[in-house]
């Protein structure tokens, strides 16, 4: 403990870990971004992160927190008038901001936010949704099966394309179709899987809106 403590860096706060953290996950990935990396970045030695972080996944829900609250700060990102507007301009959002990060739907998904801040745009959809007429529990199913969608999607949107304008090699659809091409229907089917995400997003996203109308009534 002794040893640790000559190590802590007084002129290092959490927010310029986050901030360094966030820049170099589009450098090097989920897998590649270790505490070590970051702080040599920061040009301290790595026990001094342990001041604010005792492990990673503590870094990554304070990362997650970071993506969150800058994606609130966006005007528009979660606002809407109606339950269907509001869950398209929430979903929209997020993804978004993720794609705004190598590997960003990895770093959210299964972190903890840190505060309450996310609470504050919880309860205001919640009653959103509630004061259209869905049960508390029709409300939460409805936001929770849109949001899974929407961090489901860019994992797999971003498996393919890390960030904007990058392409993993191996996901070249034409080749694909010529491995594929004893499976007509299978081998057609890639550019409708692996190309135009933005529509194939809006598409889903759509389906989930309309769907949670019908299994609940709301016209």
């Amino acid at each position: 403990m002794a040893t640790q403590r000559t190590q802590r860096s007084p002129r290092l706060d959490k927010k310029q870990v986050v901030d360094t953290a966030l820049r170099l996950l589009n450098e090097t990935g989920l897998d590649g971004l270790t505490l070590r990396a970051i702080a040599k970045e920061l040009d301290v030695q790595a026990p001094a992160l342990y001041w604010h972080f005792k492990n990673k996944q503590e870094l990554l829900d304070e990362m997650a927190t970071e993506m969150y609250r800058r994606m609130v700060d966006v005007p528009g990102a979660t606002g809407g008038e109606g339950w269907r507007e509001r869950l398209l301009a929430a979903n929209r959002g997020l993804r978004s901001a993720l794609l705004s990060y190598r590997d960003g739907a990895k770093v959210f998904s299964g972190s903890r936010f840190t505060g309450t801040l996310h609470a504050v745009e919880m309860e205001r959809t919640l009653t959103l949704f509630t004061e259209a007429g869905f049960t508390l529990t029709q409300a939460v199913r409805a936001t929770s099966t849109a949001f899974l969608y929407t961090i489901g999607f860019v994992t797999e949107e971003q498996g393919v394309q890390p960030l904007p304008g990058e392409r993993r090699e191996g996901y070249d659809t034409d080749e694909r179709a010529r491995r594929m091409a004893d499976f007509p229907l299978s081998a057609a089917a890639g550019a409708e899987i692996f190309e135009d995400y933005e529509r194939h997003f809006e598409e889903g996203l759509g389906l989930i809106v309309a769907g949670i109308g019908a299994r609940y009534g709301m016209g």
